[in-house]
């Protein structure tokens, strides 16, 4: 004879056998059918069953420390402003500065300079010009002829071709109110009277 299985709860097998032996049994009249063993509860419903209410907000698995939180996506970057148009040199203003009326607050002079180091050069100069309040500056480009070649491989009126679209450009546009050519007395072809934005 078999020993006795300890009384306990069923295991998955003997709980599946017990269904299957009785099946087919039917009750005897005047007693009502033994109700089956409740199935337990499984591990992690007995679990959260026996955590005590503290009162502080439930941890969601997403905000778990050591897990990333999501990212959120990038603010949408602030519109630029335009650049400031370009305006012209007053006529009287260009008299004045052709009779030594008004003076020429400061010069450079882009001579012998590569492409490169001119561009530096020349916006340097003009923050510079505007830190100080200079109104008109003489920015000398030189008269070399477009297309003509140095001994030294350079192509000559490049700058003279160059400059102006610098200073028509929005990098150098919050630094300059307009240009145009220069007039004999300051070099004509060769240089641009420049007049130097306020600052603010």
């Amino acid at each position: 004879m078999s020993p006795r299985r300890p009384r306990g709860p069923l295991t998955d097998d003997e709980r599946a056998l017990w269904e299957h032996v009785t099946r087919d049994i039917k009750p005897l009249r005047g007693r009502k059918p033994r109700r089956r063993p409740a199935v337990e509860p499984d591990i992690e419903s007995k679990a959260a069953a026996e955590v005590p209410d503290t009162g502080q907000p439930a941890v969601h698995p997403a905000s778990r420390p050591g897990r990333a939180a999501p990212k959120a996506s990038p603010a949408p970057e602030p519109a630029r402003k335009p650049a400031p148009p370009l305006a012209p040199l007053e006529r009287r203003t260009r008299l004045r500065l052709v009779r030594g009326v008004v003076e020429i607050d400061a010069r450079i002079d882009l001579h012998g300079l590569t492409r490169r180091e001119a561009h530096d050069r020349l916006l340097r100069f003009l923050v510079q010009a505007q830190a100080h309040g200079a109104r008109i500056v003489l920015v000398i480009t030189g008269k070399g002829a477009p297309g003509a070649v140095t001994h030294f491989g350079h192509e000559r009126g490049v700058l003279r071709r160059e400059v102006p679209l610098w200073l028509g450009s929005a990098e150098l546009r919050p630094l300059v109110v307009g240009f145009e050519t220069a007039h004999a007395v300051h070099g004509g072809e060769g240089a641009l009277y420049v007049r130097v934005r306020r600052r603010g």
